[in-house]
């Protein structure tokens, strides 16, 4: 073999050499997924190294499963609810205090002491056969955030009765603590999602922006529909939707859907039949889509004019066709 051909076969098992090696260290996505708070959880992210960081994660959903979850006897929420003497953790004061802002900005439409009614109901409002106009009376009487303040680590009640429910925001938060710890290990490129609430950041497999879809609202009564209405394309910020379609009832030629109003304590009746806000966290996107079922399509407009730092997709029924108004 000449001196020519040597130096071409070297040359060439260098570059060989160094494309297997920039293969090794180049980061690839990584998929982890699981169940948490009574629904399930997809995680896409771009490891450095390729492995699974699913142990980590799952570390983060349980820190705030032990803090806000109301199907966990030993967390702090359901301490405070059956009013033993327990200081809150630094998860649950973040979560309250926020919420408490949320309130304000809406005028009470979201409320973290929806409690009381939402266990009067039942939940998918399996006991409204039974709720009377004086149950509601009687549970109103212990709702509203201005009846519960925190100081020095303790949460004050007005009322012994009084309850917390965070199943509205809990989600959204361990949305962004799982999107804060994949930040501190210097991941850039990732999408969470659980039970539907959703953080994006960076760029996809594709190396282009992520595409997320939204429901299309179809009447289900519980059944899972996957038809998309609308995608989205968006990066670094966060994203939750509240829709009403597949929980309600009809009574008098009305339909009443799950989510509760934490002023009249009854289900709220109106045309929209879901609303999707984007946020730059997901806590805000979540608390911002729970309120905007509540006071439906005309206020939920206001609220996105009054709140420019939230952008909101909204599906409504109008003349027995579904329209979307998009706030952006």
């Amino acid at each position: 073999m000449d001196k020519k051909r040597i130096l071409t076969a070297v040359i060439f098992f260098v570059i060989a050499l160094g494309f297997i090696l920039w293969q090794r260290e180049s980061p690839e996505f990584v998929k982890d997924e699981g169940a948490v708070f009574g629904t399930f959880y997809s995680i896409t992210c771009k490891s450095p190294d390729g492995k699974s960081l699913q142990k980590e994660i799952e570390e983060v959903l349980q820190s705030v499963n032990a803090s806000l979850s109301m199907f966990n006897d030993s967390s702090t929420i359901s301490k405070i609810n059956r009013n033993e003497d327990v200081e809150t953790d630094e998860i649950f004061e973040k979560v309250f205090f926020f919420a408490q802002k949320i309130s304000q900005k809406t005028d009470g439409a979201f409320d973290i002491t929806v409690a009381p009614l939402v266990n009067l109901w039942g939940f998918g409002l399996k006991n409204r056969e039974n709720v009377t106009a004086e149950m509601i009376d009687s549970a109103r009487q212990f709702v509203g955030y201005q009846n519960v303040i925190l100081e020095n680590h303790k949460l004050i009640k007005s009322n012994p009765n009084v309850m917390l429910d965070a199943g509205a925001i809990a989600k959204g938060f361990a949305c962004d603590l799982v999107a804060d710890f994949l930040k501190k290990r210097k991941i850039k490129d990732f999408c969470i999602e659980i039970g539907g609430e959703i953080v994006v950041s960076g760029k996809n497999p594709k190396n282009k922006l992520w595409n997320i879809g939204i429901n299309k609202p179809i009447e289900s009564r519980g059944n899972i529909n996957n038809d998309i209405e609308k995608e989205v394309k968006i990066t670094d910020c966060a994203m939750a939707t509240s829709g009403n379609y597949r929980n309600f009832y009809e009574k008098d030629g009305k339909k009443f859907a799950h989510t509760i109003n934490p002023k009249t304590g009854s289900p709220v009746s109106h045309n929209l039949l879901s609303a999707t806000i984007i946020a730059k966290d997901c806590m805000t996107a979540d608390a911002f889509a729970t309120a905007c079922m509540v006071v439906g399509l005309e206020s939920s407009v206001n609220l996105c004019k009054n709140n420019p730092e939230i952008r909101g997709i909204f599906i409504y029924e109008k003349n027995g066709k579904m329209e979307i108004l998009d706030t952006k």
